[in-house]
């Protein structure tokens, strides 16, 4: 009994001494939780002041932009990958870095041309620091970034060689037909050209990444941790055809250079959708060399001239008040009205409305329109207004100008006003604007919409597809529009542009020759233009040529000066139908029509297996792969030399491929 309650006494002692120890674990439990929760509330900003902030960072992961394309597929903007080389010398064994160290400057020194000395000084150095994020070389390509990894020390990759890569997007331009006034830019500040208009839809969602502090004025990216990714932006498909768009640009230079000329610009037109296939502007930097970069097209308004004469006489030809039978007596070729003297080039007597139209005559224009509307100016602008041109033209591109009309509100309005517009004068128009008119005309008086855009896909998959957009259903009457359309034709023929006609391809059109600035002292300025459509009888382009200040010693008249780039543009665009073509058209060093006319071979992605598309055109191969949901990163133009993923390589969805081109 005395033994039992020994072991009792003993047992209770025991269980005295763990509730003990439990209890004061427990309170000192309690005491740190009680910490923590008083640390997480009351020093959490000091806690990211003090350290997360000073030490982390969310940085920006830029998404790539998306492609900018030609109607055909090919691209004329995209996207490249470039690449920034860091080392992180504290991740480098000290026994690797001095086995390997000749090695890798010596591969250095053959890759980037200065001596092996050059990069072992600053490699130690760097080494000696210990620096984290030591920036080695910035923007190098593809091809450049695959042999420098492959380097040694490099090749044991980031832990243990230290090699760290930054990947940066550059736009670049892919071909030389069009330029940087077209194209145009994005930079975030400047929005212009086609770059501009369509950056809504290629500008993607930026991501995010963590960064680490290395040092006070570097930051290593976490390439494990990132927070958010980006989201490429969409491919664009512009209406641009590069075949035509290289045709007038070649036609148009050539001109430019044989006449001297300041500048001009070529507007090409699809009759039934009203989509843009050709857009040059043209400056002159130095004598015999003009660039791309500024779009006169679009943001110059001028006084159109002749041209205009087709604008006017269509208003009284729908009124009634003019007809095939309607004839004009402009008397010697000169008329003063309302203290204006009013002059033609040539001709004189009596004309018939087509011969008003083919001879440009201000006198036949000016008599015509003031008859029937002096007393009623505003039945006249009433047409223009129904026509748009008033209006600031609703389109995507940016900086186009808004037209100008002196009416009888306008203080500068007078008696004479009148008939200083009916052939081209008080008033002033962009290219578009009277393309867009000569348009409708030719689209049987539908007037469309200027379109730039063709289609929008991302990832293969087509978003969005451009369709005509009616501005105006009906311009004028049926007869009013044959009427014309006759007159334009006879113009041509018969008339001032009578030195483009030619058997093989039937045109309409009409000269304009423009004098500017003519208050101020000094030589003569023109600007010499022609607007028209072809195939006259069943119309498929229109297109009107601008070359401003040629030199007048040469020539100066829209028939002399801008009316043979329209017939170049109008033969070499119908190269596929040759009776529409004269010999004389195909001569041109600088478009290779062999280039223009090879097949597109097409190429299949079977079983996920990477193809071989070494040898093919790259603006034909491109365009299928990134419909096939790839992303691809290229460098040079022509045929493909090099690719990567090699053939039969398994590829993925959204997997990148890189391909080298000829130049």
């Amino acid at each position: 009994m005395a033994v039992q309650n020994e072991f009792e006494n003993k047992r209770s002692k025991t269980l005295r001494w763990g509730y003990l120890f439990a209890g004061s674990a427990f309170l000192v439990f309690l005491v740190f939780l009680a910490r923590i929760l008083i640390l997480q509330n009351t020093n959490v900003q000091k806690i990211k002041d003090d350290y997360i902030s000073k030490n982390y960072r969310e940085a920006t992961l830029k998404a790539a932009r998306g492609n900018l394309y030609a109607s055909d597929g090919s691209i004329l903007a995209t996207t490249v990958m470039r690449y920034d080389v860091y080392i992180d010398f504290k991740t480098i064994k000290d026994t690797v870095y001095t086995n390997n160290i000749g090695a890798l400057t010596d591969s250095l020194s053959a890759m980037f041309g200065k001596p092996r000395s050059y990069f072992r000084d600053r490699l130690d150095q760097q080494k000696n620091k210990k620096n984290q994020y030591y920036s080695l070389i910035k923007g190098l390509d593809f091809d450049e970034y695959d042999r420098i990894r492959k380097f040694p020390i490099f090749k044991k990759g980031k832990n243990k060689g230290g090699f760290i890569v930054d990947r940066n997007f550059k736009r670049e331009l892919a071909t030389t037909q069009i330029g940087s006034g077209t194209i145009g830019m994005d930079n975030g500040v400047t929005k212009s050209g086609l770059e501009g208009a369509f950056s809504k839809y290629m500008t993607g969602t930026d991501g995010t990444r963590l960064e680490q502090r290395v040092n006070s004025s570097q930051w290593k990216p976490i390439d494990y941790w990132k927070v958010k990714e980006p989201i490429d932006g969409q491919d664009v498909y512009t209406t641009i055809d590069l075949r035509i768009q290289d045709i007038a640009h070649s036609a148009l230079e050539k001109q430019l250079i044989n006449f001297d000329a300041d500048h001009g610009c070529v507007l090409v037109m699809e009759v039934a959708t009203g989509k843009v296939k050709a857009m040059v502007n043209l400056r002159r930097t130095e004598p015999g060399m003009y660039v791309d970069s500024y779009n006169y097209a679009l943001k110059d308004a001028t006084e159109p001239g002749s041209t205009f004469k087709t604008v006017s006489l269509l208003a009284a030809m729908d009124d009634g008040f003019i007809d095939e039978n309607t004839t004009v007596n402009v008397g010697n070729g000169v008329w003063t009205y309302a203290k204006q003297r009013i002059s033609d080039g040539h001709g004189g007597g009596t004309y018939e409305i087509a011969d008003v139209l083919a001879k440009s005559s201000n006198v036949g224009s000016a008599k015509l329109i003031t008859k029937y509307y002096a007393d009623k100016p505003q039945v006249f602008l009433d047409h223009l207004k129904r026509w748009k041109m008033f209006d600031k033209m609703d389109i995507e591109l940016p900086g186009i100008t808004k037209p100008f009309i002196v009416t009888p509100e306008n203080k500068r309005w007078n008696a004479a006003t009148l008939a200083s517009l009916s052939y081209g004068y008080s008033s002033r128009f962009n290219l578009l604007q009277l393309t867009t008119f000569y348009n409708g005309l030719a689209n049987k008086g539908k007037m469309l919409k200027p379109l730039f855009i063709d289609k929008i896909m991302k990832d293969g998959q087509v978003l969005y597809t451009a369709k005509p957009e009616v501005m105006v259903n009906k311009m004028a009457s049926t007869k009013a529009i044959t009427m014309m359309t006759h007159a334009l034709t006879k113009a041509v023929e018969k008339g001032t542009a009578k030195s483009i006609f030619t058997p093989n391809l039937k045109m309409a059109g009409k000269t304009g020759t423009a004098r500017f600035e003519y208050w101020k002292p000094g030589p003569a300025k023109y600007q010499a233009s022609f607007a028209g459509f072809y195939p006259a009888d069943n119309p498929k382009y229109t297109c009107i040529v601008m070359i401003n200040q040629p030199d007048n010693s040469k020539g100066f008249y829209g028939a002399t000066v801008s009316a043979p780039v329209f017939k170049e543009i109008a033969g070499k665009t119908f190269l596929k139908t040759p009776q529409n073509v004269e010999q004389e058209m195909l001569v041109d060093k600088k478009v290779d029509l062999s280039k223009m006319v090879e097949p597109n071979v097409k190429i299949a992605i079977n079983e996920g297996q990477m193809p071989n598309v070494v040898g093919l055109i790259g603006k034909n191969v491109i365009p299928q792969l990134e419909n096939s949901g790839y992303r691809v990163n290229f460098k040079g133009v022509g045929r493909i030399k090099e690719q990567f993923p090699l053939e039969g390589t398994r590829i993925g969805k959204n997997q990148k491929i890189y391909l080298s081109l000829q130049n």
